[in-house]
C-alpha cells in the first residue's frame, strides 16, 4: 500500500545510492522502487534514476534526482531515538564515517547532506521533564557534539 504522505528528498542524482546507505544502516529501512528516466532531462539522461522510493526507519520517502539547484539544508533533519550509547554511537558513526560531517548538539550530516539528530531517550526526557534537571542536562547537551548517554544522566542526577 503507498503512503498517502511521502517525504520528498531533492538529491543531485545521488537518491539511490543514499536510499541503499540508509537501508544499510537504519531498522526498518529498504529501497522500494527506483524508476529510471523515460527521457533526458536537465540534469540527466534516458535510463537514468530519476526517482528512488525508499523507506527510513519506517517513513516512507521518494528521493528525487533533480540536480543541484536545491541541497539539503539544516531546515529538515531525521530525528533518530536511540536507547543507549552503544546504539547512539552505531548510527552516529555510520553517517560520519561515510563522509559525513559531525555538528553540535547531536547533529550531524551524512556525505549528502542531510541532517540527521541522533538523540539518546534521556535527553529527550530530560528536557521534557523541565525544571532543574531539564536546564542540566540542557547545559551538558551544549558542550557535545555526539551525545554522551553518561554524561547526560549524570547532569539528570545533578552529579559533576
Amino acid at each position: 500500500m503507498t503512503a498517502k504522505n511521502t517525504i520528498c528528498l531533492w538529491y543531485d542524482g545521488t537518491a539511490e545510492e543514499a536510499a541503499r546507505f540508509y537501508a544499510a544502516t537504519f531498522p526498518d529501512s529498504r529501497v522500494d522502487a527506483v524508476h529510471r528516466a523515460p527521457g533526458d532531462f536537465p540534469t540527466g539522461k534516458a535510463g537514468d534514476a530519476l526517482t528512488v522510493q525508499f523507506t527510513v526507519l519506517g517513513i516512507p520517502c521518494l528521493g528525487l534526482n533533480g540536480g543541484p539547484a536545491f541541497p539539503h539544508t539544516e531546515a529538515f533533519s531525521f530525528q533518530v531515538m536511540t536507547e543507549d550509547q552503544e546504539e547512539t554511537d552505531r548510527y552516529w558513526n555510520a553517517i560520519v564515517s561515510n563522509g559525513g560531517k559531525e555538528s553540535d548538539c547531536g547533529w550531524c550530516k551524512d556525505r549528502w547532506g542531510l541532517s540527521w539528530q541522533i538523540t539518546p531517550r534521556t535527553l529527550t526526557e530530560a528536557l521534557a521533564a523541565g525544571g532543574e534537571e531539564a536546564a542540566r542536562a540542557f547545559q551538558a547537551m551544549m558542550t557535545m557534539q555526539k551525545i554522551d548517554v553518561a554524561a547526560i544522566d549524570a547532569a539528570r542526577r545533578g552529579d559533576g
